[in-house]
């Protein structure tokens, strides 16, 4: 558990002093807010949910509330449920502080972020490397890549705040996210200097930068200073490594590679799957994209969309109609949404082979979908 997580529970516990009513009050305003889909109505029930001491107590639904709003990009709303918060003497503790630093960050408030971190002083509340990693932390997912650097070599010697391995992981993102990959392998080699122990999110970070830039051998390079390190890889390490194959078309030890995690009782994820059907369809291989496909459909993982807007035109292309047909009856016959001008290209491809009922079956299927009305026709012959 994180140094934030860790402080964040001390701060907010009132699990000694509440009572199984507030506790129930609490739940019972996490369930309004839940199901709330008018999101001026959400705003209102959480800053009156806000007042219960054991509802400020429960980070998932603050996650929750400002993802939806940020989703909308409603930021003004989340910005009146965050600056409610900070009438609270909750206000006062840094582990609350490093909270709404980090809900402003995963919105890509980064200005609103730095303000609670600055504020802070006035508070007289302590700025440690816990709120010091909310505040980077908050910077590399608001993608202001550039500042993170800066930030971190600036900030902590003012405030002489010692940085940790989160806060170096923190910076590693944000060079992998530039394409400094240079820059990423020094700042490593600055973790080995100051006697920090590279982790497994150390090594992830690198192995997907240096991969998926298309730096194969440089990978390579990271994956051997993992094992030397003793750190085992997991489904995010395999899945940098399948992604670094595949752009480099090696299909066949892409598989290999799929092979060896099961021999490591290592589940493949929908990304490993979605990069298997990606490289085999840019390498014109539509009998192992279908084999891949079907063993998602085994699998406990969900289709993801970007990887059957790629296969439905790849089956079309490859006159596999009934194959493109079978995608959209999945995609119909559940809550994935894909572009509707997509399936209708398979309408109008069915209709042009005579296969009138499956075309007819999807026209259908369109008009019932519970979560999107799709427009499809079927046109006329």
């Amino acid at each position: 558990m994180s140094s934030l997580c860790r402080l964040l529970r001390r701060t907010l516990s009132t699990a000694t002093s509440a009572t199984a009513t507030d506790s129930t009050k609490a739940k019972s305003f996490c369930k309004e807010i839940y199901k709330e889909r008018n999101l001026e109505q959400l705003v209102e029930k959480f800053k009156i949910a806000s007042v219960d001491e054991d509802f400020r107590t429960k980070p998932s639904v603050y996650k929750e509330a400002v993802r939806r709003l940020a989703a909308a990009r409603k930021f003004n709303y989340v910005e009146e449920i965050l600056e409610d918060q900070k009438q609270y003497k909750d206000i006062y503790k840094e582990g609350f502080n490093a909270h709404l630093i980090s809900l402003y960050g995963s919105a890509g408030m980064f200005d609103n972020a730095r303000k609670v971190f600055d504020e802070m002083l006035e508070r007289k509340c302590a700025q440690t490397v816990v709120s010091f990693n909310a505040l980077l932390g908050a910077c590399v997912n608001s993608k202001k890549f550039d500042e993170a650097e800066g930030l971190f070599k600036g900030l902590s010697k003012e405030l002489e705040i010692e940085p940790d391995l989160v806060s170096y992981n923190t910076v590693l993102k944000a060079f992998c996210e530039m394409g400094s990959m240079d820059s990423a392998v020094t700042l490593l080699d600055e973790v080995e200097k100051k006697g920090l122990e590279s982790d497994l999110i150390t090594f992830n970070t690198l192995l997907h930068g240096f991969y998926a830039k298309g730096r194969f051998v440089d990978g390579e390079r990271i994956w051997e200073q993992m094992k030397e390190k003793n750190v085992e890889p997991d489904v995010r390490s395999y899945n940098a490594k399948l992604l670094g194959l595949t752009l480099e078309k090696r299909m066949e030890d892409a598989v290999k590679v799929v092979e060896e995690m099961k021999s490591k009782g290592i589940q493949l994820d929908t990304f490993s799957y979605s990069t298997l059907i990606r490289g085999f369809v840019n390498d014109g291989d539509l009998k192992k994209a279908k084999h891949w496909y079907h063993e998602i459909g085994r699998s406990d993982c969900k289709r993801d969309k970007l990887t059957l807007e790629g296969l439905i035109p790849f089956a079309l292309q490859k006159g596999d109609f009934m194959f493109a047909y079978g995608i959209c009856k999945d995609v119909l016959c559940s809550k994935l949404l894909v572009q509707n001008a997509l399936i209708q290209s398979v309408v109008d491809a069915l209709a042009k082979e005579s296969r009138i009922e499956a075309a007819k079956e999807l026209v259908n299927l369109g008009d019932a979908h519970h979560t999107y009305s799709y427009k499809l026709n079927l046109p006329s012959i």
